[in-house]
């Protein structure tokens, strides 16, 4: 309870910054939570990606369609639709499909992530601003008799706490962005492996989804129907 008090005192005395300061903190937190509650959502995982590609390298085509078509996340809805429109009348237009795709899935995955290296810069330069700011009310004081030195190293002191106040929120703020930037890079060098794959496989792809339909076809239809 002491250590509680003891930290209510310091922010206040680290002036009007530390409420902003404090606003920054909230909203870093609120980012982090919500871009890893989409991240989960959304990212297909790297062991997906691995799994794809080892099918896809040992021409197991209909497996990875199979393994797309079953698994969650944007990549793998891209990937299954991409092979689809490869046996298809769009067949010429899977790159251009994969392209456009895979650039809206990463504009959201970077959403918000921008106000997180905004935060970066700005918390210190806050912090600073309150550091100069308590500076300047400790100096105020000329008459420097009856103990008003120690009032004014006591104040400079205290208007220090912005500063520590605003490298912490930076700190927190460059690790959250430095993690979600990692994952999108992951993210985006996995795209790029599994969508060379399928450019490069399009006419077996067509051939393998083909053979794919036509067992399902052939399984819907009830035995001794003649069509």
């Amino acid at each position: 309870m002491d250590s509680i008090m003891t930290g209510v005192e310091f922010f206040h005395k680290g002036g009007f910054v530390m409420y902003i300061l404090l606003l920054c903190s909230m909203f870093v937190v609120a980012i982090g939570i919500e871009r890893a509650m989409y991240f989960r959502r959304v990212d297909t995982g790297r062991a997906f990606a691995r799994d794809f590609y080892m099918l896809m390298a040992n021409h197991k085509l209909a497996d990875a369609a199979v393994l797309a078509q079953n698994a969650k996340g944007a990549l793998a809805d891209i990937l299954y639709t991409a092979m689809q429109k490869c046996s298809s009348k769009d067949a010429t237009r899977v790159s251009s499909y994969m392209e456009i795709q895979s650039g809206i899935e990463l504009s959201k995955l970077r959403m918000r992530l921008y106000y997180l290296s905004v935060i970066v810069t700005m918390a210190p330069l806050l912090g600073l601003l309150g550091t100069i700011s308590g500076m300047i009310s400790a100096f105020s004081v000329f008459n420097l008799e009856s103990g008003q030195a120690a009032a004014i190293t006591g104040g400079v002191g205290e208007a220090l706490i912005a500063t520590a106040m605003g490298l912490c929120v930076a700190i927190i703020s460059l690790g959250v962005h430095a993690y979600f930037t990692q994952r999108i890079e992951n993210i985006v060098t996995d795209m790029e492996q599994c969508f060379s794959l399928v450019e490069t496989e399009q006419d077996d792809i067509a051939r393998a989804v083909g053979q794919m339909d036509n067992k399902e076809f052939a399984g819907a239809v009830p035995e001794g129907q003649v069509l």
